[in-house]
């Protein structure tokens, strides 16, 4: 029985064992399980990172484009900075917003001021301008005033004239005076004919002291001023009435401005506008405009802009050239919003911004629809779709909304959000979307606008727009060439434009300003090479016109200084390239047409300047 008893005390403690071992060996699965769910949970994302401009460019790990050079940005990921991102946000990393050279402003309210730079040339005033007659007829016999140009004032002797009508009114003065007392009526009436032919009581009075008929007589100045015109030589016979000379008082000048007729809406009467004359430099002046010419040119497109200026020390001399600059403001626009050029992606039909998310630890941007007003020059009113505060950005703004396409959020070419093919140019969604939102050129054809770039030009290095301003003082040089019609010399002058070409340094250029360099740079080089390897002129005028756009479109987007700062003039002529059109860059603003050279010459307008 005992034996009996210590096997069941055996069997007990081995079933014990076995049902704590189960026990302990279930708690420990359960456990590890529970491990290793842990772990899985803490297992960072997959990443997959791609090129804002190339997005068929997928990879596992961060670096940069293969194609670009560009550096990659994340497609998904993870917000672990603790700031609440909303859906629509685009999130972007330090490193890419430096690359991309993306910069913000805040939205204020000010004046709404449009600078309107114009130029112009004194004039004489023309309430002071006046004709010098004769109101005696006779014959020259002495000139005081000899030539154009000099300085007469009121009352001077201009002539002697003899004049036989002038004999008989003597007499007839004299035979008054002997019955004056008795007829005095007559009397008057003598000397008021004399009085008629604008001779002086001075000079009557010395003809009846004399008591001898005078053959000749002086005729003094009306007016004071300087002689603009003489009309008579020594000995001319000349007529009651005739003018003499044309003179010009310059006391008070007229500087008379030329404004385009985009720009007359901004003027007023009463607007201030500061300018400087190119003959007196380092001196500056300003003046009240007090009149506006009320009909445009129909051959130059332009409206006479007066203002009127004091010139008590005649420095100011008629036909000198003048640059004005009016800040035109809008009426009952004290306080409007207003934003950069740059900061606008505009569609044709849509006007969008990207407004900057106030995070603590990350950098986001949100899509947003503006309706603008007023164009100011480099800004503009924005009437409805930002708040005073607000910060948005106004440089690498096309980037932004690359990645947004990319995410496929809402975007300048997908308003409406969802993922875009990436197929294409920059992964641009070429849908019906995109086709609506094409825009008319002057030819019927449709303009793509996906693709339009916003760059700040103040904010391209001043290097770059001095090297950019020796290839455009080397372009003109070939443009004198087609002037002439010399296509030898135009064919020569290629190789110092590619020399110019080469010291222009590209890495002075960032972001979108690289990308349109590099654009245009292909094209300019292709044109080049066409006028270089042909002899024919027309070929070479050919090539030159579309030489000349992209040249222009590159100086509209990244400006440019030119040697010792000249002017540079944009200037277009209708009837080029088959009556389609073409632009070139010239530093003459008179009109010297390189596409028909000696045979039309003056063809064509300026329609900016620089």
């Amino acid at each position: 029985m005992k034996k009996y008893k210590n096997y069941i005390i055996g069997v007990s403690i081995l079933l014990v064992g076995i049902i704590l071992g189960n026990l302990f060996s279930g708690g420990n699965s359960k456990a590890t399980h529970n491990e290793d769910k842990h772990d899985y949970v803490q297992d960072p994302v997959t990443k997959i990172w791609t090129c804002s401009m190339h997005p068929q460019i997928k990879m596992e790990k961060p670096g940069n484009c293969p194609i670009c050079g560009m550096e990659l940005i994340p497609l998904d990921g993870i917000n672990d900075s603790g700031d609440n991102v909303a859906s629509d946000e685009i999130v972007m990393t330090p490193e890419a917003i430096q690359l991309a050279n993306i910069q913000t402003t805040v939205v204020t309210e000010s004046n709404a001021l449009k600078e309107i730079r114009l130029l112009g040339a004194v004039k004489p005033d023309e309430r002071r301008q006046y004709s010098q007659v004769s109101h005696i007829p006779g014959r020259i016999e002495r000139l005081y005033v000899n030539f154009t140009g000099e300085k007469i004032r009121r009352g001077q002797k201009i002539v002697r004239i003899y004049s036989p009508e002038l004999i008989s009114a003597q007499k007839e003065l004299f035979e008054s005076i002997k019955s004056k007392d008795v007829f005095p009526q007559l009397y008057k009436a003598s000397r008021n004919k004399l009085k008629s032919w604008k001779i002086s009581d001075n000079q009557i009075n010395a003809i009846i002291k004399s008591g001898k008929v005078q053959e000749q007589i002086d005729i003094l100045s009306d007016y004071s001023g300087y002689v603009m015109k003489r009309n008579v030589e020594l000995g001319d016979h000349v007529m009651e009435g005739m003018k003499l000379f044309e003179i010009a008082n310059i006391d008070v000048v007229w500087v008379m401005f030329e404004a385009y007729e985009s720009d007359i809406p901004w003027i007023h009467n009463g607007d201030i506008i500061d300018f400087t004359i190119t003959a007196t430099p380092g001196k500056k002046y300003h003046g009240k405009i007090t009149y506006i010419d009320p009909f445009v040119s129909a051959s130059t497109r332009v409206a006479k802009v007066r203002v009127e200026i004091k010139n008590p020390s005649h420095k100011l001399i008629p036909e000198m050239y003048a640059n004005g600059i009016v800040k035109a403001k809008i009426v009952n626009k004290n306080d409007a919003l207003v934003i950069p050029k740059s900061a606008v992606l505009w569609t044709g039909k849509r006007s969008v911004v990207y407004v900057k998310v106030p995070h603590e630890k990350i950098i986001s941007f949100v899509y947003r629809e503006i309706i603008l007003g007023a164009d100011l020059g480099n800004f503009y009113i924005v009437t409805k779709g930002l708040k005073d505060g607000e910060e948005i950005a106004t440089n690498g703004v096309f980037r932004i909304d690359a990645s947004a396409q990319l995410l496929g959020q809402k975007s300048m070419m997908n308003p409406e959000g969802g993922k875009v093919s990436t197929g294409g140019h920059a992964g641009m969604d070429m849908g019906d979307d995109a086709k609506k939102e094409a825009v008319k050129k002057e030819d019927g054809k449709e303009e793509d606008m996906s693709g339009m770039i916003m760059i700040d030009k103040t904010k391209i290095d001043k290097k770059f727009k001095k090297q950019l301003g020796l290839v455009v003082d080397e372009y003109i040089t070939l443009k004198d060439a087609l002037t002439k019609d010399d296509a030898v010399a135009a064919k020569s002058q290629v190789k110092n434009i590619k020399v110019a070409l080469k010291n222009v340094d590209m890495v002075l250029l960032l972001g979108d300003a690289h990308n349109v360099w590099m654009k245009a740079l292909k094209n300019i080089d292709k044109n080049l090479e066409s006028i270089q390897n042909n002899t024919n002129i027309e070929a070479q005028r050919k090539a030159f016109g579309f030489l000349g756009k992209d040249l222009s479109d590159v100086v509209d987007m990244l400006g440019l200084i030119t040697p010792d700062k000249k002017t540079v003039y944009l200037e277009f002529c209708p009837m080029a390239d088959d009556n389609k059109g073409a632009f070139w860059l010239s530093y003459d603003k008179d009109i010297a047409n390189p596409f028909f050279g000696q045979s039309m010459l003056k063809c064509g307008e300026v329609k900016k300047t620089y």
